[in-house]
């Protein structure tokens, strides 16, 4: 049995095709989910409804793979579908009785997740409520935080460190007369783990310090990029829209309440591990016993953020699986066509990140020489920041 044990921690990461697998399927299902999410967000649409079309699909796309295993996993969301729009930064996922609807020309982030056996990806992506190309500062934000993601694909790589992706990602956001929002964190993935603790903090700042730390292969990484127009500093302005949480697994506290007792072995039970919005609960009960729940740091709670009114935020975020041969982005989403007021073509420091391929050269000659010719070309494919068509879900293997 120890030995058993011993080779399923063993496989637990990319070295293990069926780990790759199951990324992978968790990454397609997201990625169509992500795009159905997009086709709903229209002007007048209940921005609550779309979340939880967003929701019921990954549940039921899971529902539907690895039916016939031998040991049942564990599927479904691995973070919940959020909408946030304009000048609010993240986590908005209203619950039901919110009446919050999208507006023309809204700049809409959609944000959210899924797994696989506890092998999680994660995607979010900017869309604007408005036909033909972006323009303006709308672009410049959203051009922004795609192109340091194109940046932080290639620097997120084994040897280098990630100091180096966080310059990188505000030297980006800065051509673009942007900045990059304090206190967001790419995290490691790991099974059933959202938040690991190898990290890339976008903005150093006095209270958020991180450890130093390298890349390896065979590591996977939610790359999060979030860009503003305004100083990127964001503010909870209440507390009540607070809709997403995590239980806190190292935290215990005996409740009082019957209500927070109530809620918290409801969560122990559906959403042990990973971050679950307050809808899924019964939800008479759930904000009176939420509260004790947090108060004790049972759970870590997901803020709804703001920039102030009128400044435009962007969101980008992929899973990329650091493999044997190369980085291997598996979530993403094509993006309108930006027209930014900034260039970064006389940027030569940047234009070199772009340049840089995303693929591992082989040592000792390769195999075929037809290979490497496909290789270099995906490379030149992919250094274009501002058309991810080729990027877009389908190609998602």
């Amino acid at each position: 049995m120890s030995d058993d044990e011993a080779r399923e921690e063993k496989e637990l990461d990319l070295t293990s095709p069926d780990v790759v697998t199951k990324y992978k399927c968790a990454a397609e299902i997201v990625n169509k989910a992500l795009q159905l999410v997009v086709s709903e967000c229209k002007p007048k649409a209940k921005i609550v409804d779309i979340c939880e079309k967003g929701d019921a699909f990954i549940k039921e796309q899971t529902g539907n793979v690895y039916k016939n295993v031998k040991k049942k996993i564990e599927k479904g969301i691995a973070f919940p579908t959020c909408i946030s729009v304009n000048n609010t930064v993240c986590h908005f996922s209203p619950l039901g009785s919110d009446e919050t609807v999208l507006e023309a020309n809204d700049v809409v982030k959609i944000d959210m997740g899924c797994h696989i056996d506890g092998f999680i990806a994660v995607v979010a992506h900017t869309h604007v409520l408005q036909d033909g190309s972006i323009t303006g500062r709308a672009a410049d934000v959203i051009a922004a935080a795609n192109t340091a993601a194109e940046v932080a694909l290639r620097l997120v790589r084994p040897g280098k460190k990630n100091k180096d992706v966080a310059e990188a990602i505000q030297k980006v956001a800065a051509a673009y007369d942007c900045k990059v929002v304090e206190g967001v964190l790419s995290h490691q993935i790991k099974q059933f783990v959202i938040d690991g603790n190898k990290v890339v903090l976008s903005v150093s700042n006095p209270d958020t310090r991180v450890d130093d730390a390298e890349f390896e292969e065979n590591e996977v990484y939610a790359i999060d990029i979030v860009t503003s127009t305004g100083e990127g500093k964001p503010r909870l302005l209440d507390e009540k829209q607070t809709t997403i949480y995590k239980r806190a697994v190292d935290k215990n506290y005996h409740l009082k309440m019957k209500a927070s007792r109530f809620i918290f072995s409801e969560i122990n039970q559906k959403f042990p591990i990973l971050p679950f919005t307050a809808r899924a609960l019964e939800e008479k009960r759930a904000r009176l016993g939420l509260v004790e729940c947090v108060n004790h740091d049972l759970l870590q709670p997901y803020p709804v953020l703001h920039e102030k009114p009128g400044d435009l935020v962007a969101h980008i975020k992929f899973t990329v699986l650091l493999m044997p041969n190369g980085s291997d982005r598996i979530t993403s989403h094509p993006l309108q066509e930006l027209k930014p007021t900034r260039s970064i073509d006389d940027n030569p420091e940047i234009k070199a990140w772009l340049a840089l391929g995303t693929k591992t050269k082989k040592k000792g000659g390769g195999k075929k020489k037809k290979g490497k010719k496909t290789e270099a070309k995906d490379d030149a494919a992919e250094a274009e920041p501002m058309d991810e068509a080729s990027d877009g879900p389908a190609s998602q293997g």
